[in-house]
């Protein structure tokens, strides 16, 4: 099993290799959190590097590959494309995909010791396998529509579902790029989303806005599209005074460790798009120790799904009323939480804590789940 050789690494001295951006701060709070715990500082092979044909690490080696994100030529060479996309544009999310999977698959058959299972990263990186995993394995998710390929079609699935308000979701996106909150009412429309739509291209952009035009709306999903989107029942989420809520959980091998409350005036909830930390107390004084500890266990059932992996972020709802919760996605690349502390640790710390006391290993072999991923 893939993870289950690494018990004891961090102890015996192994510095862990991190496929990751340089210069992104991702690694240097990785490096910060290896200094801080007094393990060996990680090796790091850029993600330019393993695109452009360095070899993968071997047997022996402990990897962890983090987020491909935030570097334009990396962007580039994992969409096969010619040029660069400008800051913030949307394009080729299906191609990039592709291009990842095929960086993973390099990376398995290097026969190094992963960190994170090349086949959970592919499944957490397709909103509509995850959501689909999700659903068999009992976890509550949004029901989802089936597959549509432009806006004609994504209104005849919603009123063949009966809904009216939905989210539509790259397939293949993150921090909400591309992601509308749609709503419809007869012949009105109205969609909420961070989407710039500047002449033929998409921008996502750090202000959130509205389109009320039915023409802009539908330009926007028909342009998204090729691409493959996710579509799933906009679920009404609690709030806090004025603001929605929803939360990013980590579960690190097995355990929820640390949690972040996103507080926003809109559907859209990412942190990165103005919107507020809010108070972890008072979310979880409002859904009581019951419900607090029944969403907990939820987080863990869905790093069941992905069990040979060290990590996961959990985008976790508590829908309105507080009673209930979803799940709304689940994030390979979930854990930069800075300034989040957990027993005086942050979320990279204490990933090596559980490497370096077996607590990984003991998760990996705990048992097989009945989650086909």
């Amino acid at each position: 099993m893939a993870g289950a050789a690494v018990a004891g690494a961090a102890v015996a001295g192994a510095a862990v290799t991190v496929v990751g951006n340089p210069d992104n701060r991702r690694v240097a709070l990785f490096r910060d959190a290896a200094r801080a715990v007094g393990a060996p500082p990680p090796v790091v092979l850029p993600w330019r590097s393993l695109l452009t044909g360095a070899p993968a690490p071997g047997p022996g080696a402990l990897v962890r590959v983090d987020s491909p994100g935030e570097d334009a030529e990396v962007d580039r060479l994992l969409r096969g494309a010619a040029r660069a996309c400008e800051p913030g544009e949307i394009v080729g999310t299906a191609a990039w995909y592709d291009g990842l999977r095929a960086a993973l698959d390099r990376l398995a058959a290097g026969a190094a010791s992963l960190l994170n299972r090349p086949d959970d990263v592919a499944v957490m990186c397709d909103k509509r396998r995850c959501h689909a995993v999700l659903d068999a394995a009992g976890v509550p998710v949004p029901a989802a529509l089936p597959p549509v390929r432009g806006y004609a079609e994504l209104r005849a699935a919603m009123r063949e579902a009966g809904l009216a308000r939905v989210f539509v979701k790259p397939a293949h996106g993150s921090s909400a790029s591309g992601v509308l909150a749609l709503a419809t009412a007869g012949a009105r429309v109205s969609a909420i989303t961070s989407v710039e739509l500047a002449g033929d291209r998409l921008y996502n952009s750090l202000r959130v806005r509205r389109y009320d035009r039915e023409a802009d709306v539908a330009a926007i999903v028909d342009r998204l599209a090729p691409d493959r989107l996710h579509v799933e029942r906009w679920l009404p989420k609690a709030g806090l005074g004025e603001r929605t809520i929803d939360l990013r959980v980590v579960v690190i091998a097995g355990r929820p460790s640390h949690a972040v409350v996103r507080a926003s005036r809109t559907p859209l909830t990412n942190l990165h798009l103005g919107n507020a930390r809010g108070d972890l107390g008072a979310v979880r004084a409002a859904v009581g120790p019951v419900g607090w500890a029944a969403a907990m266990e939820t987080c863990v059932r869905v790093a069941a799904c992905f069990r040979r992996t060290l990590q996961v972020g959990v985008d976790l709802m508590f829908l309105a009323g507080w009673r209930r919760h979803a799940v709304a996605e689940v994030n390979a690349f979930g854990d930069l939480l800075p300034g989040v502390l957990a027993e005086g640790r942050d979320t990279y710390a204490a990933q090596l804590l559980a490497l370096a006391t077996g607590e990984y290993e003991r998760w990996c072999r705990a048992g097989e789940v009945s989650c086909a991923t």
